[in-house]
C-alpha cells in the first residue's frame, strides 16, 4: 500500500472530505482534489466573490481553514509581500513586506512573485529573490514574522520561482540556478539550515519537488540540473538519478499508482516526456525509463495523472491524453496558450489557458469536453481548491468560484 508523505490536511467542519490546500498543487502536490468542485461558471455566473489584488504575481493561492495566502510584488515600491485574505469574502486581512530590493532580471513571462507559499496550519513559509540571494521567511497567521534567512545564492537571467515544500520538521527548497546550485532543508521553527546538498551541473531550473512513499522509502523527486533525481528528504542523500533528458526544467512530476510510474515533462532546449519506474538505485538512465516520447511534451505547465491516463499540455496549448502504462496517445487537441498547471476532481481534468478559459475534460480514448468556462481575465497562476470552491488568480483579481460560503 503506497502512502502519501506530504503536509497534513484537515477537514473543515461540516464539509465532507473537504481538504485544505496548503501549498503548490494542493495537499498531494499534484493538483488532485478529493471533493466536488464547480464544473460550470462564467465571468458573471457562479462567482461567490471577486476582489482586486494589491501588486502582481503568478504564484498560486493557498488555503488553510478560513485564511487564504498568496505572494505579490509591488513593483513601483520594489516590495515583495505576503498577503492574507479571508477566504469567505476575499477581504484583505493583512499585508507584510518580506523584502525590499531592486527588481531582478527576469523572463518576460515570469513575475517578481511567481513562487507559491506553503503552510502547516501554524506558519506560512515563502520565498523571494533579494538581488543575488534567495530569501526564505516564515509568518504566523496574525502576520508576525517568525524568522527570515538567506540560505544561498541564486542567479538566473530568467528570474526566480522556487516554491517550498514541507516534510516533517523541514522546509525544503530547490535552489537550482546558474551558479553553485543546491537543494536546502530549513528548520520550520527557526529557519536554520538542517541539510544542504550541492547539485552537479549549475543550471537554472524551477521544478517544485513532490514527496512520495514509493518502493519502500520516502522519495523527494524533482527534475532540473540536467537530471531527474530522487532524494531522501530526511538527509538529502540521493536514491537515484537519470541523466538528462535535457537542460532546463520547470514542471513538477506526477505519480500514477495504477501503473506505478512517475511522469516527467520538460524542458529546454528539447522537450521530452518520461515514464519512470520509481524503484531504482544509483544511475538508472538506461534501466528505469518505462516509456518516452517527445510528442505533446510541455515545458512550464505541470501534468496530471488520473486513473488509466496521463495528461499533459504544452505552453502553446496542445492538450494530450496518454495511456499511462505504455504512453499510447489517445488524443491531442489545441485549446490555447497555457502556463497554469492542471487540477483533477471527480474524474475530470481542468486546464486553465492564459486567456482565462478553463476547459474541463473527461479523460478517455476520445476528447470529451464537459465544459468551457470563460473568466474574462488573463491568468498564469495555477488554481486552488477549498470547501467545494475554486480559487483562480487573474492578472488583477482573485476569483472565488462556486457556492457562497
Amino acid at each position: 500500500m503506497k502512502r502519501w508523505a506530504w503536509v497534513p490536511v484537515v477537514c473543515a467542519l461540516g464539509w465532507a472530505q473537504a481538504e485544505n490546500w496548503p501549498g503548490w498543487r494542493g495537499p498531494r502536490g499534484d493538483g488532485s482534489v478529493t471533493e466536488s468542485i464547480p464544473v460550470h461558471w462564467s465571468a458573471t455566473s457562479n462567482i461567490a466573490w471577486k476582489v482586486e489584488l494589491p501588486g502582481f504575481g503568478h504564484g498560486s493561492p493557498i488555503i488553510w481553514d478560513d485564511k487564504l495566502f498568496m505572494l505579490a510584488a509591488l513593483t513601483q515600491q520594489q516590495e515583495r509581500c505576503v498577503l492574507c485574505l479571508d477566504r469567505r469574502d476575499g477581504k484583505l486581512l493583512w499585508q507584510r513586506t518580506v523584502v525590499t530590493s531592486p527588481l531582478e532580471r527576469k523572463h518576460s513571462l515570469n513575475s517578481f512573485a511567481s513562487s507559491t507559499p506553503v503552510t502547516d496550519g501554524k506558519l506560512v513559509y515563502c520565498t523571494f529573490l533579494d538581488q543575488s540571494n534567495m530569501v526564505a521567511a516564515a509568518y504566523d497567521f496574525a502576520g508576525n514574522q517568525k524568522w527570515i534567512v538567506r540560505p544561498g545564492a541564486f542567479s538566473s537571467k530568467h528570474g526566480f520561482c522556487s516554491s517550498p515544500v514541507l516534510f516533517k520538521d523541514k522546509v525544503i527548497i530547490n535552489g537550482d540556478h546558474d551558479g553553485d546550485s543546491y537543494i536546502v532543508a530549513l528548520d520550520r521553527a527557526t529557519g536554520r539550515t538542517l541539510w544542504k546538498i550541492p547539485r552537479e551541473h549549475h543550471t537554472r531550473s524551477y521544478c517544485t519537488p513532490i514527496i512520495r512513499e514509493l518502493a519502500g522509502r520516502t522519495q523527494l523527486i524533482l527534475s532540473g540540473d540536467m537530471t531527474v533525481a530522487s532524494y531522501n528528504p530526511d538527509t538529502g542523500a540521493r536514491h537515484w538519478i537519470i541523466q538528462g533528458p535535457t537542460e532546463q526544467m520547470v514542471a513538477s512530476l506526477v505519480y500514477n499508482e495504477k501503473a506505478n510510474l512517475l511522469f516527467y515533462t520538460g524542458g529546454f532546449p528539447e522537450l521530452h516526456i518520461l515514464a519512470i519506474k520509481p524503484d531504482g538505485v544509483g544511475d538508472i538512465t538506461r534501466t528505469h525509463i518505462a516509456w518516452r516520447t517527445m510528442k505533446g511534451a510541455g515545458y512550464v505547465p505541470s501534468p496530471a495523472s488520473l486513473g488509466d491516463y496521463f495528461l499533459n499540455i504544452t505552453d502553446q496549448g496542445t492538450f494530450s491524453c496518454y495511456r499511462a502504462t505504455d504512453g499510447a496517445i489517445q488524443w491531442s487537441e489545441r485549446i490555447g496558450s497555457t502556463h497554469a498547471s492542471f487540477i483533477t476532481a471527480g474524474g475530470l481534468a481542468y486546464t486553465l489557458a492564459d486567456s482565462g478559459l478553463m476547459t474541463v475534460v473527461k479523460p478517455g480514448p476520445t476528447f470529451d469536453v464537459v465544459a468551457r468556462n470563460e473568466l474574462g481575465e488573463k491568468c498564469f497562476a495555477s488554481p486552488a481548491v477549498s470547501r467545494g470552491q475554486l480559487f483562480i488568480r487573474g492578472y488583477q483579481h482573485l476569483f472565488c468560484i462556486g457556492p457562497q460560503p
